[in-house]
This record gives structure tokens, sequence and C-alpha cells, in this order.
């Protein structure tokens, strides 16, 4: 996980920096978060999850930021593999830690309501999980699962609003997160499809400086 959240900060804060000291108007922030995601709705219903992590916003200007930020989603699996999943003993599970960066528009500076929308990119680590297979069949399995630890590039979009009282911020989002299936192993998890797309509304609390 390191591996990934590190080069991302590090991009972030290359980036803004230089232009953090000319920006005398300009706001950061960091703060946590918490949330659920979902998938694609199937038929047979929709897939929900935890999600929880961290951002830290550098200021440009009054109305822009660069941004980075490093989290988990706990269960990014499609809908309907979800659903048949729960139709079995077996429970399967992808899940992913990931970290990006990228530039945030902020409205309204002065404002203690500031809508905003983002674009991200950055790399997610994938991790699958089978619970349910007992004995030489369950050891032979996490051995294959082993083949589907990948890293995969991500790409983000959101938007939501801040609320600002002081130097306490707090946030109300969306994203939609991407992540590429880029081999014919984790293509297979995903469906066929060439990625995996999940859906995050969350909360966060942070403090501006």
């Amino acid at each position: 996980m390191r591996r990934i959240i590190v080069p991302a900060l590090l991009l972030a804060l290359a980036v803004v920096w230089p232009a953090r000291a000319n920006a005398q108007t300009a706001n950061s922030q960091v703060q946590g978060f918490g949330g659920f995601t979902f998938g694609s709705s199937s038929f047979l219903g929709t897939n929900t999850s935890s999600t929880f992590g961290g951002a830290v916003a550098v200021g440009l200007t009054p109305n822009l930021q660069a941004i980075g930020e490093a989290g988990r989603l706990s269960n990014i699996e499609p809908s309907l593999l979800a659903s048949l999943s729960d139709l079995t003993p077996v429970d399967l599970r992808v899940s992913a830690w990931y970290g990006e960066g990228g530039v945030r528009f902020i409205a309204s500076p002065h404002s203690a309501v500031r809508p905003y929308g983002e674009a991200t990119a950055g790399f997610a680590r994938l991790d699958t999980s089978i619970n349910g297979l007992g004995g030489k069949t369950g050891e032979y399995v996490d051995i294959g699962l082993r083949l589907l630890k990948r890293t995969e590039p991500m790409l983000g979009v959101g938007g939501g609003v801040m609320l600002q009282g002081g130097p306490v911020v707090v946030d109300v989002g969306y994203r939609y997160k991407k992540i590429m299936a880029g081999s014919s192993i984790v293509s297979a998890l995903a469906l066929g499809n060439n990625s995996f797309e999940t859906s995050q509304v969350r909360v966060g609390f942070g403090v501006r400086f």
C-alpha cells in the first residue's frame, strides 16, 4: 500500500508547492473521510460496502486546489457477481487500497457553503479473497488468488459541497472511481469488462490552514 500512497502524495506536493508560495489568498486543508460504495445495480440487487481514507488539498488560487488522496474500497466486485455469491456458501470479495492526485475547482471562496468538482488519477492495489472453502481446496485457492494481487491505474471524478466554519471543514460528496482491469484474469473478475467501476458517497471532516 505504501508504494501506491506515497508517490501519489509526493506528486501532488511537487506540482503545487511552488505555486502555493505565490498564492497568498489560497487555502489548504487536511481531512479524513468515511462512507459507503455501491456498484451498478443488477436484477438481483446492488452491492454496497464501506470506504475510508484521508486527503490533503493545497491551494493554488482561491478557486483551485491540487489534491492528494489515499483510501480503501472494501469491496468493488460487480453487483451481479456479489449477488450470485450471496446465493452460495462462498464469500468472494475484491477490495483495493488506492492513492491518487488531481485538481479541484471550488466556488465561493468567502462563503461558508462551497460547492466543488474534481478530477483525479492514480493507482489501486487489488486484493481478492474467498471465504467458505475449507481444507486443501481453500489452500489451493489462496495460492491462485496471489496472481490477482495487482496494481492497476485508476481514474476518478466527483463533486460535493464543503461547509466551513473557522478552521473546521465538513465535506459531503460523491466520487466515481474506475479501476482498469489490465489482465485477462482480473478482467474475468470484472465479468469481462475492462474495468471495475464504483461510486462513493462519503462525509469528511478536516481542518483548514
